[in-house]
């Protein structure tokens, strides 16, 4: 899907390098063109309470090395019962990851608009995991920009389809470099946010803010990979 350049915002982001705490923002709104001079920025959104839009930027930072993921051998079975799709219902996995039921739900009416928007422009994707007879099973969704995968939700209603989604998605992230090695040297960069015991578990580690910035810089610089734009 070609990406499209939206119009440029007409907020003005504070370098995130310059702020304290992870909150560097609060307001603006949520069209294609500020979300994405947000994520060059090293920022997101994110709503607090009375669905208040703050503007977030983790310090430290949890990323997943493109050749650190771990897979275990369970999981290489799990994929092996899946098939994985990219974009083909990016609608479906955020209504999934937005549901109401779920801990810590967090996506708004708003953001859900906004990311469909961002979707149909080429910048936000989907990675889905779906069982032999059709149905959705788990998958993820996030902003691809360069060389960043920006991931922002995931969600499974079968064991390890998020999981697995994630395997692929490394795979995508890695197509045209010559593996995983290749890939983290050229510079790609899978971001997660922040650390949670499930990620760390498939490899996802912690870096500063201001390493975060100076991968980040590196990773807009690439091409994006086949598939997300490339």
């Amino acid at each position: 899907m070609p990406q499209v350049e939206p119009p440029p915002t007409g907020w003005s982001f504070p370098p995130a390098s310059a702020r304290t705490g992870e909150v560097v923002g609060v307001g603006a709104d949520l069209e294609p063109g500020t979300l994405l001079a947000a994520y060059r920025r090293g920022i997101f959104p994110m709503p607090v309470e009375d669905s208040v839009l703050a503007w977030w930027s983790p310090d430290p930072r949890a990323i997943i090395p493109l050749d650190q993921l771990v897979v275990s051998a369970s999981l290489r079975r799990a994929c092996r019962r899946f098939e994985v799709r990219v974009d083909t219902s990016f609608t479906a996995v955020v209504d999934r990851c937005a549901a109401p039921d779920r801990p810590g739900a967090w996506i708004t009416p708003a953001i859900r608009t906004a990311y469909l928007r961002l979707h149909r422009l080429g910048w936000a994707h989907s990675v889905e995991s779906w069982t032999a007879d059709g149905q959705l099973a788990g998958g993820l969704y996030g902003v691809a920009a360069g060389g960043l995968f920006a991931g922002e939700s995931m969600f499974h209603d079968r064991r390890d389809a998020s999981k697995v989604a994630l395997v692929a998605l490394v795979e995508l992230l890695c197509a045209g470099e010559g593996g995983p090695a290749a890939a983290a040297r050229a510079g790609r960069l899978l971001d997660v946010q922040w650390l949670t015991p499930h990620l760390a578990s498939l490899g996802a580690v912690e870096v500063s803010r201001r390493a975060y910035l100076r991968l980040l810089a590196r990773a807009l610089r690439l091409p994006p990979p086949p598939g997300f734009g490339g």
